[in-house]
């Protein structure tokens, strides 16, 4: 038995000497396999530890059980939300395994890009970045950044805004105010997948009660067969108690929460776009309207100031040769 307990123990721990391991050599790009191994440990736990017990986990195996938690709550899922929100979670949850949308690369690239369009502006004038903003895709200088052309909402922001400095029909007060007005749109409508998965998960306890609720309906039609008959049945309606339970605190609930973490990320990247925008229209020079930006990146990602500056001249030599 001590064997058994040892050998446990020991699976049990495999996993954290792993992630460890991943945090040492990678940083936010890790997130995929930090995704997976905490999948692990919560069926490692879960499981390893009710066998570790004397449980026979074909026990816990109840596909109707799993059937009429899973179904009702994805039904309810689809009721709750329009076709355009259900299509964006099931869009949103696969992209988890890629990773966090946006790399410390991105945004150097992003910061690169917006330093080339300041100095044009102020060597050219504005009009001569009218066609750079006008058509991006066509622009030699965004195609020197793929990262950022292939991202059209961010793309779509910043041709918004240079449009209307172009134009010089708004002051900067009121630019700000609609950047402030459209980010907080922007925000409110990526989070919106975050919140629906995390209301799945409040519901899967409930539906969990619900499966159990039938399971005991169905142990009352064997009250008067064999007792191993009558165990089976009330132990298939304990599990779908447990089922619910599991699926919302273990999975689901933490997967809305890295839906969230990601709708985070973008609403960081779209505020860096806002802050050298700014920071340029206010008269600063490029040099320091990007480094604006720089200022305002998530900690985790921020280049030194030396790293950025040598990333735009080596960009601005590129341009050149």
């Amino acid at each position: 038995m001590m064997i058994g307990i040892d050998g446990f123990v020991f699976a049990m721990m495999m996993p954290f000497v792993i992630q460890f391991k991943v945090h040492v050599n990678q940083d936010r790009d890790g997130y995929p396999v930090n995704l997976i191994i905490g999948s692990l440990i919560v069926l490692v736990s879960v499981f390893g530890g009710f066998m570790a017990h004397g449980g026979q986990l074909l026990a816990v195996w109840q596909p109707f059980e799993v059937l009429i938690i899973c179904g009702a709550a994805f039904g309810a899922f689809v009721i709750a939300n329009p076709g355009k929100l259900v299509l964006g979670v099931l869009r949103s949850i696969p992209s988890l395994i890629k990773g966090p949308k946006y790399k410390k690369q991105d945004y150097m690239d992003l910061l690169a890009l917006l330093y080339d369009l300041f100095s044009k502006s102020r060597r050219d004038g504005l009009m001569g970045i009218e066609g750079d903003v006008e058509e991006p895709h066509k622009s030699e200088l965004f195609k020197k950044y793929p990262s950022v052309l292939k991202d059209h909402h961010a793309v779509a922001f910043i041709q918004d805004y240079m449009r209307l400095i172009i134009s010089g029909s708004m002051n900067p007060f009121e630019l700000e105010n609609l950047m402030d007005v459209e980010l907080e749109s922007h925000h409110h409508t990526v989070g919106e997948p975050a919140h629906a998965v995390s209301r799945v998960a409040d519901a899967l306890p409930g539906f969990g009660i619900v499966a159990a609720v039938l399971g005991i309906v169905n142990t009352m039609s064997a009250l008067g067969g064999p007792v191993e008959q009558i165990g089976t049945k009330v132990a298939a309606a304990l599990v779908g108690t447990f089922l619910g339970i599991l699926l919302a605190y273990g999975f689901v609930g933490p997967v809305s929460t890295a839906l969230e973490r990601r709708a985070k990320d973008e609403a960081a990247y779209f505020a860096t776009i806002k802050t050298c925008i700014m920071a340029s229209l206010h008269g600063y020079t490029p040099q320091i309207a990007v480094e604006f930006g720089r200022k305002a990146m998530p900690g985790e990602l921020r280049p030194a100031f030396q790293e950025l500056e040598q990333h735009v001249k080596q960009q601005g030599q590129a341009k050149k040769g």
